[in-house]
This record gives C-alpha cells, sequence and structure tokens, in this order.
C-alpha cells in the first residue's frame, strides 16, 4: 500500500504549496517556462480541482488537476477525466497515476492529459527537443516523464511538433493581396482589440473545428486567455484578412517573454507586470505564434501564405530574429509546412496522453 496523501488544495497554505511546487522541482532547470501564478490561482478561486501528493513526510512530491468538460466529452466521444499542471519527482510518478486513476470520477472511462484546462488552451508534454528551452504557452519537461506515462500505460494522442523559424530579411516585397482586389489587410490595434479578438474567436472557432481535439472557445474563455495581452501586444503581430469585408484567415503572435517569467518564476503580480512592461523592448527579439487559422471555405486559395509573408516583414522590421510556433498537428501537414518554406524546423516533439481505466 502507498504511503503517500493524496489531497485536495482547500486553502492558501495549499496554493502556495501547489505553486511553489515546480519552483523547486526546477530550480536549476532554465528551459522549464513557468505557468502564470495568476492563471493558476484564478482557476482556483473559480472551483477548479487542484491536488497535491505527498510522501510519508508531508513533503510535495507530485501535483495535478482532476477536471472535466462536456464539449471535449463530446468532440472524442468518450467520458474523460482531465487531468492537468501536472509534474512529479521521479520516484512519485506511478502513486501520482494511481491517485489519478482512483480519485477518477466513476462515469468516466478515459484518462486524458495533461491539459491545461484543456488541450486546446495548454498542456501536454514534449517527447524530444529536451536541450531546447520551452516559451510561452507551451510545455518543457524532461525525458523521464515520457517514460513515466508510457511506462504507466498511457498511449500517444494528436502527436504534434513546435516550430522554430529564423527571421532573415525578405526575399522580396510583401504582394498586398493574391491578385484579389477584395482583399484587405488589417493588424492589430490595442483600442479596439477587445472587438478584434472577438472576430478572431470567430475564425479561430471555424477554422479548427476540423481537429480532432479542438472545442469551441467561448468569449468568456479567450478574455481569461488573453488577459494582459494589450500591454503586450505588438500590433504588427496580430494581423487578419478580410474578402468584401468578411474575416477570411488570421494570426496571431506576441513576443517571446519566457525569459521574464522564469525570472520571476511565473508571477505576473502588478509589480512584475510594471516591470515587464517597462522593460518590454528587450522581449522583442524573439516571438511565440500563438495561432493562426483559415476559415474551411477560404483554405487552399493561398490567404494563410499571404498573412505568412506580410508577418515575416513586420517580424524582421521590428528587429525580431526568432520565431517559435505552439504546436502544430502531424496530421495538419498544410500548416507545417508554411514553417519550412520559413526555413523553419520542428523543435520539440509533442503529445498528450490517454489510458482507459
Amino acid at each position: 500500500m502507498s504511503s503517500h496523501r493524496f489531497d485536495r488544495v482547500t486553502t492558501r497554505r495549499d496554493l502556495r504549496q501547489f505553486l511553489a511546487f515546480t519552483d523547486r522541482l526546477y530550480a536549476d532547470e532554465p528551459r522549464h517556462v513557468p505557468v502564470p501564478r495568476q492563471q493558476i490561482r484564478r482557476w482556483w478561486r473559480d472551483g477548479v480541482p487542484l491536488y497535491l501528493l505527498r510522501d510519508a513526510a508531508g513533503t510535495v512530491v507530485g501535483r495535478t488537476t482532476l477536471h472535466t468538460d462536456p464539449a471535449f466529452d463530446t468532440k472524442i466521444g468518450r467520458r474523460c477525466q482531465l487531468f492537468g499542471l501536472t509534474e512529479f519527482t521521479a520516484p512519485a510518478a506511478g502513486p501520482l497515476f494511481d491517485a489519478i486513476a482512483a480519485h477518477a470520477d466513476a462515469d468516466r472511462d478515459l484518462l486524458f492529459g495533461p491539459a491545461a484546462l484543456l488541450p486546446n488552451q495548454a498542456g501536454g508534454v514534449i517527447t524530444s527537443g529536451y536541450a531546447e528551452r520551452g516559451f510561452v504557452d507551451s510545455a518543457w519537461n524532461p525525458p523521464r516523464y515520457v517514460a513515466a506515462y508510457e511506462a504507466y500505460g498511457f498511449h500517444r494522442r494528436f502527436e504534434s511538433d513546435t516550430w522554430i523559424c529564423p527571421v532573415p530579411a525578405p526575399a522580396q516585397p510583401a504582394r498586398s493581396a493574391p491578385d484579389d482586389a477584395r482583399l484587405e489587410l488589417h493588424r492589430g490595434d490595442v483600442r479596439r482589440l477587445d472587438d478584434q479578438l472577438d472576430l478572431l474567436r470567430g475564425m479561430l472557432n471555424a477554422s479548427f473545428a476540423q481537429l480532432g481535439y479542438y472545442t469551441p472557445i467561448s468569449a468568456g474563455q479567450l478574455r481569461r486567455q488573453t488577459d494582459g495581452l494589450a500591454y503586450l501586444l505588438d500590433e504588427s503581430l496580430l494581423l487578419y484578412l478580410t474578402r468584401n469585408g468578411q474575416p477570411v484567415a488570421f494570426v496571431l503572435c506576441v513576443p517571446d517573454i519566457s525569459e521574464f517569467l522564469v525570472a520571476v518564476r511565473g508571477d505576473l503580480h502588478p509589480v512584475n507586470q510594471v516591470r515587464l512592461l517597462a522593460t518590454r523592448r528587450r522581449y522583442r527579439r524573439e516571438a511565440v505564434l500563438i495561432v493562426k487559422g483559415v476559415l474551411p471555405q477560404y483554405q487552399g486559395r493561398g490567404y494563410q501564405r499571404l498573412l505568412s509573408t506580410h508577418l515575416h516583414r513586420n517580424l524582421h522590421a521590428a528587429g525580431y530574429t526568432t520565431l517559435r510556433s505552439t504546436y502544430v498537428g502531424r496530421d495538419n501537414p498544410a500548416s507545417a509546412a508554411q514553417y519550412r518554406r520559413l526555413g523553419g524546423r520542428p523543435l520539440h516533439g509533442y503529445t498528450f496522453y490517454a489510458k482507459e481505466r
């Protein structure tokens, strides 16, 4: 019988231990970029169940969440017990997975994760590229995580890759449109950011609906995910196209503040937000492509390639040298091809894990 204790986070002291665990686990590991603490605190306040695994001495040796989502159940046709923010010391892997399985809701027949809170938001495990640092909205973990999941009987789902691309001088000026005068290019505007994000949300939900893991993002979810974006946004890196006034394609990049998040251990309290704002130009040499898409009825017409050309030109003009991308499914070669055309390469292998109960 395991001597470990698996407790739900119910007090602020528990929450501090939940947050501090990764500080200890990754104390000498700058490649791991922490999830902002404010986001985790907000999930806890909203009732997301957070758990700590303690050894016989009471020391925290693992953490996770246990949550469910009806839309995700419908998407993959199973009743899933989702788990996320899942970190553990090497000896604690088995006891933590045992606890997740034991505490899953009785009507759940599939364990799936790590997802925070959904695969289309954040989570995942990297399966290669361990020498390369992580970055905002992406995972980094040591190789022992993969070995632990797979030894326990988890199998890979939605295998993907993150990407990294150089930003050399553009070979030629970007065209204003692919021979279509009805197209108009738009860029971000912090004064209109709420309206623009709502426009992007509609395109995002429509263009990603065909992906196996994707569930529609609500207006509330988008607001929470982009909280604080206005003071970080480089307006030239949010681009979208309209055709006859109707939206057709978009791309959203943000400056890569991973180095800052590591330095402050993910704590973006008001003072650190001011520090970040005051030094933000320091973090405008590398960027992260968060998401891009084309409405299904307009796919295959070169619109995303056109946006990529403009994005590349804007990145170079602003002094960026490197572009990283959040994960792209290996069953989506068209999206990966755009990175290859930019001289990019896969950075991290990426997966989620599932296990029958």
